[in-house]
């Protein structure tokens, strides 16, 4: 999930003209991202993870999408949605007409119906089927018309249609009850994925049978994928891509200098948000929410930000970012400064053996993976109250280790799905969240469900201020910091901003030869 709140363009010197007037010499000629984002599959009912979506936003279509810094969804394969009756309950799309998938069968309200119960059905522990879980029924009600029915009120379900999860496939290239395997994908979004080969590189070519919101596609594309930062900027220094995004190293990051006529650089604020989860489950050391509290007690933000992340991240006390509706401060309201004295006297109370042991998990070559887990650890041994056995995995095999609870505590950054707070819901702290901690509070999912109800969001931020008090002192995960998004490109190449512009869309079809 991406929240653009700010957009600071750097380099901004003949922005207007390269945007108005690319180069028609390099029309055809290829764009090389490179990015550190790992895609976990090519099936958009099995992934739920930023560079999925990434490449989703790119290759499917949703029937709605967001505009630049957009906060409301437009239609895209639809060419009108709107919710019936008066309620927010019943929700109705009509398709745009001529949207074709590669085998050249138009598409129906049948495939988006087959793409909604497809999702739902297959329910991939690391799939995005948690976001449709009000979602009740959806019928097709002739070629051009889909009907959602929600269990209950939601004002930020077309939001979510919007996602990667509301991604359109060909009802007779996917099965209905299993992923599909190898790397083919038919989808009808402004490019085509010419090939693919996982872990290195996607080649994607403008989709010349394009019919949406855009006004047209873009220039051909091919993106690298990379093991870690360092990698990445090797790639970066040595002129192998052209954009570099999703993740540079700190201390690459904060020697960027906007004036440097060999490149442009983009930075943003954004609400992609990083938290440590906890596994409030029974067989874990840390099920006693005394004991997830004394670990709030010893995390320091600021240390974290300016050591770790050479200050290119915010440190974060809530679990709704700065700059969305509803934010507030609440783990420095309950837990305002490190004291190992205030964690040691809950370790007491808790009647647990010192120090208590436990696991912490983090994804290998995810930006600054090992050391931040270095430092967390030496923060929560501080006083000899635990001992961190650290260890890094696989991205892939490190979601599922998290959906399965095979560890104590876990480190994961969260990309907004859609500009609204809802996001940091349901997904993180709700019962059956993404994240699979264990958690549960009735009263958390009932302030969830009642935020849902207000079309107007701003009526929302008192139930969301409660669900934050609420994550403070139950302690499901401890906030860590807030991200700064950073796009940086050859000075020959614009439209770097578009792919950090906080909708969650990942537009490749804005960047251009200049």
């Amino acid at each position: 999930m991406r929240i653009l709140v700010t957009l600071l363009v750097l380099a901004v010197v003949g922005i207007g003209g390269w945007q108005l007037l690319p180069s028609q010499g390099n029309k055809d000629r290829t764009i090389t991202v490179g990015t550190t984002d790992a895609v976990t599959d090519l099936d958009p009912a099995g992934a739920y993870d930023a560079g999925s979506w990434a490449l989703f936003s790119n290759v499917f279509q949703s029937l709605l999408t967001f505009e630049p810094d957009g906060v409301e969804p437009v239609p895209d394969a639809a060419k009108s949605c709107a919710f019936q009756g008066g309620g927010l309950k019943t929700y109705q799309c009509r398709l745009r007409s001529g949207i074709t998938f590669p085998s050249g069968r138009a598409m129906t309200a049948e495939d988006v119906k087959y793409s909604f119960d497809r999702v739902k059905k297959i329910n991939s522990d690391v799939g995005p089927a948690s976001l449709f879980s009000n979602l009740a029924s959806v019928t097709a009600d002739n070629t051009t018309t889909v009907t959602f029915h929600l269990s209950a009120a939601d004002a930020t379900f077309p939001s979510k249609v919007a996602t990667g999860a509301g991604s359109i496939v060909d009802k007779d290239r996917y099965p209905a009850d299993s992923l599909r395997t190898g790397t083919a994908v038919d989808g009808t979004g402004p490019y085509t994925l010419s090939s693919y080969t996982k872990d290195h590189k996607a080649v994607l070519r403008p989709n010349g049978h394009y019919e949406g919101y855009l006004g047209g596609t873009g220039r051909p594309i091919e993106l690298r994928y990379y093991a870690d930062s360092a990698k990445l900027a090797t790639a970066w220094k040595a002129g192998k891509v052209d954009v570099a995004t999703r993740t540079l190293p700190p201390d690459v990051l904060s020697q960027l200098n906007p004036s440097d006529p060999n490149k442009r650089v983009t930075e943003s604020d954004s609400a992609e948000t990083r938290n440590l989860y906890l596994n409030t489950r029974a067989a874990s050391p840390l099920h006693d929410v005394r004991v997830r509290r004394a670990m709030a007690w010893l995390v320091n933000r600021e240390q974290l930000a300016s050591t770790v992340y050479a200050g290119t991240v915010d440190p974060l006390y809530s679990l709704i970012p700065t700059g969305i509706v509803g934010h507030t401060t609440s783990f420095f309201d309950d837990y305002p400064a490190q004291s190992v004295a205030k964690a040691r006297a809950l370790l007491t109370q808790a009647g647990v053996s010192l120090p208590v042991r436990f696991t912490f998990g983090y994804g290998i070559g995810r930006g600054a993976g090992k050391e931040e887990a270095a430092e967390l650890k030496r923060q929560l041994e501080t006083g000899g109250l635990f001992k961190v056995d650290v260890q890094g995995y696989e991205w892939t095999d490190f979601q599922k280790r998290w959906a399965a609870g095979k560890m104590d505590a876990w480190a994961v950054g969260w990309v907004a799905d859609y500009p609204d707070p809802d996001t940091f819901g349901a997904a993180l702290v709700g019962t059956g969240s993404t994240m699979s901690t264990g958690y549960s509070n009735k009263l958390v999912d009932h302030l969830i469900l009642n935020s849902q109800q207000f079309g107007d969001r701003s009526r929302a931020a008192n139930d969301f201020r409660d669900i934050q008090a609420d994550v403070a002192q139950d302690v499901p995960l401890i906030p860590l910091w807030q991200r700064k998004e950073y796009v940086v490109s050859i000075e020959d190449v614009g439209g770097g901003q578009y792919l950090t512009d906080g909708t969650g869309v990942f537009r490749l079809w804005r960047l251009t030869w200049i």
